[in-house]
């Protein structure tokens, strides 16, 4: 497997995967469509992903995370979101998600980003090194499922807002 950075051409493969990953995903609306590969195509129309990569086998993408600006309480302190992380879906459980998180946060370490925020699994981005923090909040989630990890300095304190992209 390989990772790199997204190029041009690989939006619809990117849009496909990140469709079929979230299809019947367990934290939608039973019957729900997923929205997660607009949210990617908005991020990328507006120039807002920070970063984008994706992981390829055999040269066929299969897996893709998505990187973007977050704010804290208005302001732009150096923190993005992670999300989405997708990975087709024949080829799940074979360690492209986790390679995929980890490529991306040595990436933006390197950036001079100060931290990454998530909504997930407490149980799978535990490892990475996310935690759920008291001081940063996000509107509608509950607490154990909305993440930070600080890169660099103390963690802030505020609400969190995602780029407009994820309306």
């Amino acid at each position: 497997m390989q990772i790199r950075v997204e190029q041009i051409g690989d939006s619809e493969a990117i849009g496909r995967i990140t469709y079929e990953a979230f299809l019947n995903h367990p934290h939608h609306e039973p019957g729900a469509q997923p929205t997660e590969h607009l949210i990617v195509e908005r991020l990328r129309g507006q120039g807002a992903l920070v970063l984008s990569l994706v992981a390829l086998e055999q040269e066929r993408v299969v897996g893709h995370i998505a990187v973007s600006p977050v704010t804290i309480d208005g302001e732009d302190l150096g923190w993005v979101g992670l999300a989405p992380v997708s990975v087709t879906p024949n080829s799940q459980g074979q360690g492209i998600g986790s390679a995929l998180v980890n490529e991306a946060i040595l990436r933006l370490s390197t950036q001079g980003v100060n931290g990454v925020v998530l909504v997930g699994d407490p149980a799978y981005y535990g490892r990475f090194g996310f935690v759920a923090e008291s001081s940063l909040t996000y509107p509608g989630v509950p607490a154990q499922y909305f993440m930070a990890r600080s890169l660099k300095g103390s963690v802030p304190c505020g609400e969190v807002a995602y780029h407009p992209a994820f309306g």
